[in-house]
């Protein structure tokens, strides 16, 4: 009996696949993009946009579709993560192998256990501060903020409003605008 080989980010950057990750010391490929997906991605970029904008402490990298090292045979690509000017002050570049501050998965249907557990556990592990959640069929956000060593909810988002939600608490989201409305 052969064993099972874990692959490593080396393997992910040598893979000929498209639209691939590492989870667990596995090559998976990424759900196949959504009009939902995408445009709930797109808004909350445009949403943030004054972050990305700001100059010195406050600022933020916001990227979308980006791989993060986290470990040997832990490279996801995130939808959405971010990294505070003040901590990282060059642009982030390649699979960046330093964790995000934020990060936001759009949880896409048949794939909801990777980014409400899998990741979820990961980000937790490596200290992420913050993690959203956005179900684009269900209209809902679900927000999280690391208190300890744990996970703790800091909003749960079902219905269209303008709302204030870490770490981007400085201005309004607009909800309604993020869910394509």
């Amino acid at each position: 009996m052969e064993a099972y080989k874990l692959e490593t980010i080396a393997d992910l950057l040598t893979s000929p696949d498209e639209r691939v990750e590492l989870i667990n010391g596995e090559i998976v490929r990424r759900p196949m993009a959504r009009a939902e997906h995408g445009v709930v991605q797109g808004n909350t970029t445009v949403e943030l946009g004054p972050f990305s904008r700001q100059s010195g402490p406050g600022g933020w990298w916001i990227a979308t579709e980006i791989s993060v090292g986290y470990e040997l045979h832990q490279c996801p690509c995130h939808d959405l993560a971010g990294w505070r000017k003040e901590r990282v002050p060059e642009r982030p570049r390649g699979v960046i192998e330093l964790a995000p501050d934020w990060v936001c998965e759009i949880v896409s249907p048949g794939h909801e256990r990777k980014d409400t557990l899998t990741i979820f556990l990961l980000l937790q592990r490596h200290r992420v501060p913050f993690y959203w959640l956005i179900w684009p069929e269900d209209r809902t956000l679900v927000a999280y903020r690391l208190d300890g060593d744990h996970y703790r909810v800091i909003a749960t988002l079902t219905e269209p409003a303008r709302v204030r939600i870490p770490p981007f608490d400085e201005i309004e989201i607009d909800l309604n605008y993020i869910l394509g409305d």
